[in-house]
């Protein structure tokens, strides 16, 4: 194409440029097949799929400002200042451009290459899905000196297009309110989750500023609760949030920035003193998860050019073994960025980079980026290459602890672990495991349990901390041990060393059964920091539970009834009246096997809550500051969230 056909076009954003796809008519039956799911992840998708758009102007370079605000009764309005969605008459659909965008799945600018080079969001279903799944959504655009809307409920439009007044500004407006009969089980927006994704996209999009406001809360100075957030240097900023908790190698983030290949890559990476290898990478911004060619990229170009340093270095002469691929990721937090026109994702979730181009294209920038870095920075390359012997050294020790570990779980049922009170069903798909702390409630749940489907492994105090551990320090650890030779998984394959073999698991649920107090959050949170940090995909394919027990028992006469928070605690009281007695449950060994059956490990009236990763790096971020070395972090966020917190005085 033309230089000069490429500047028209780019100028020339009208309805022409708008494709519609079919399908809109299956969003309200199949919702799940566009959204994910229908529970908390998909109500906060709709505003992700919006703001998407909004980003997308931004990447065109129109667009400077994007607002998210959580109204009073949960409805969500974006606000840009990019160009406004065309409005003029779509020359196949007979419409404004504005309702073929609003009202057919799929339809929309980022189907046009010449209106938009890459757009963000994964299958382009764009906001007429959310307008779908919407009770009401109004959409208002300020575009060539007028003002435009046009009104939907449940993606119908209640009248056509029109024209409501004139204005200086420009921009697109939507605010949507989701329809309860499809999101049964909650509409109430999650803050600290939008502010999470929000802050991601602004590092994402360097120069870009976002607002988020939450009309929900009011401070002293009568203000909204809200945050801005906007990144000058993107990634290295990035980077160095992330890393915030954890102690640098040092000084400087080694980052590169632009073009291979046709295919824009940016990469920000900071070496620490921690064990956890901690790379994160996007595609369009879409969080990949699963990872894919960027991140083969990245690691090749990473291992090649450290490990040729190394070995010109001289300083590997003395080591004793090799050096493998995983010693040169310990202690690096790092974030790979790449921007791809027509990306092909694979994998279970659908958040794996399948374009093989771009595996070269990462790993020539990566190659690039370092070999500059490590010539200009000898200090900082000789504390790398340093931390890279001792990685190698620490790798070698856990081998032989994690062989250990393999051969007690391959072993026959006689090298499951004493305490385990194993189930009889042999199906995996059916049967449960509780991780309860200590031998005393251990003992009221084996009394209580189906033994049917339901195993007890009691756990002796707090485990190991693995946020602060060496590898090999973690596979002597007994008490992880014995998870590990429960569970029956193994660690490593011929691709990735730590990857998890989930085939032999042994129960598809994995209940981490704690105390309703302060000391049984600590030691759930240790649980889960050991999950997350080596067993994340038994939490990424939903296995992962907390059962919850009750706070309190309310007693009058004959009458009984138990409560998970001290709001039904009062709604109980004041329902039984004058004379009721509480019994404030502090452990699990307080209930009898009975008790605990009834309330925590009966299928048919517990409740559970299934441990699911929504945002990777803030997941990353928040496991380092509450377990890592650094307390004023920790005590800040103790203090913000001490209201969700169960504080014994």
């Amino acid at each position: 194409m033309s230089e000069g056909k490429e500047e028209f076009n780019k100028h020339n954003y009208s309805a022409d440029s708008i494709q519609a796809l079919e399908g809109m008519e299956h969003v309200r039956m199949r919702p799940s097949m566009y959204i994910g799911d229908v529970g908390v992840r998909g109500l906060h998708h709709l505003v992700y799929e919006v703001v998407d758009n909004s980003i997308d102007e931004a990447l065109a370079g129109h667009c400077n400002n994007i607002t998210v605000i959580i109204n009073e009764d949960n409805s969500i309005t974006t606000e840009d200042d990019g160009r406004g969605i065309p409005v003029d008459l779509h020359k196949k659909e007979g419409v404004s451009a504005l309702e073929v965008v609003m009202t057919k799945i799929g339809a929309g600018g980022k189907f046009d290459k010449d209106s938009y080079k890459v757009s963000g969001g994964l299958h382009g279903v764009g906001v007429s899905c959310v307008n779908a799944l919407s009770d009401h959504l109004k959409a208002t655009v300020y575009r060539n000196g007028e003002i435009w809307e046009q009104e939907y409920e449940r993606g119908k439009a209640l009248y056509p297009v029109k024209k409501v007044g004139e204005t200086d500004k420009r921009g697109t407006i939507v605010t949507f309110k989701p329809d309860a009969s499809i999101f049964t089980q909650t509409l109430e927006y999650s803050y600290d989750t939008l502010a999470s994704r929000l802050r991601e996209l602004a590092y994402l999009n360097k120069g870009i500023t976002i607002h988020l406001v939450d009309k929900r809360s009011v401070k002293e100075d009568g203000e909204f609760e809200g945050e801005t957030f906007h990144s000058e240097n993107g990634l290295p900023e990035f980077v160095k949030f992330l890393d915030a908790t954890r102690e640098p190698l040092m000084k400087d983030v080694i980052a590169f920035e632009g073009e291979k290949n046709g295919i824009p890559v940016e990469v920000a990476m900071l070496y620490n003193t921690s064990y956890s290898e901690n790379l994160h990478s996007y595609v369009n911004n879409i969080n990949t998860h699963e990872g894919g060619t960027h991140l083969s990229g990245f690691r090749r170009g990473l291992t090649h050019t450290l490990k040729k340093y190394a070995d010109e270095s001289g300083m590997l002469d003395k080591l004793k073994f090799d050096i493998a691929g995983d010693d040169f990721r310990e202690g690096l937090t790092a974030i790979i960025s790449v921007k791809v026109q027509e990306p092909q994702f694979e994998g279970q979730t659908k958040t794996k980079l399948g374009n093989r181009e771009v595996s070269a294209s990462v790993s020539q920038a990566v190659s690039e980026m370092l070999t500059d870095y490590l010539e200009e920075h000898p200090d900082d390359a000789k504390i790398i290459v340093q931390k890279v012997i001792l990685a190698a050294q620490a790798r070698h020790a856990a081998q032989k602890a994690r062989e250990m570990v393999q051969r007690k779980t391959v072993m026959s049922i006689g090298g499951l672990p004493g305490k385990l009170s194993d189930c009889s069903e042999q199906d995996p798909s059916k049967c449960e495991v509780f991780l309860v702390e200590g031998d005393s409630a251990g003992g009221t749940a084996k009394q209580g349990r189906d033994r049917a489907f339901q195993a007890i492994l009691p756990l002796r105090g707090k485990i190991l901390n693995v946020e602060k551990a060496m590898t090999h320090k973690v596979f002597e650890n007994e008490e992880i041990k014995n998870i590990f030779t429960a569970l029956g998984v193994t660690i490593g394959t011929e691709e990735d060393s730590k990857a998890l073999n989930l085939s032999k698991l042994r129960y598809h649920k994995v209940v981490i059964m704690c105390d309703a107090d302060i000391d049984g959050s600590h030691i759930a949170t240790l649980i889960l920091t050991f999950f997350f940090r080596y067993m994340k995909e038994l939490i990424e394919n939903g296995h992962i539970y907390i059962a919850t027990p009750p706070l309190y028992l309310v007693k009058k006469g004959a009458k009984k009834q138990y409560a998970w928070s001290d709001k039904e605690r009062d709604a109980i009281i004041a329902e039984f009246g004058d004379g009721s007695k509480i019994q404030r449950y502090k452990g699990l060994g307080e209930m009898n096997a009975e008790q605990l059956w009834d309330t925590t490990m009966n299928p048919e009236f517990r409740t559970m809550r299934l441990v699911q990763i929504d945002n990777g790096t803030e997941a990353d971020r928040i496991f380092s500051m509450l377990m890592g070395d650094e307390v004023p972090p920790r005590r800040d966020f103790i203090e913000k969230n001490a209201i969700y917190a169960n504080i014994d005085a």
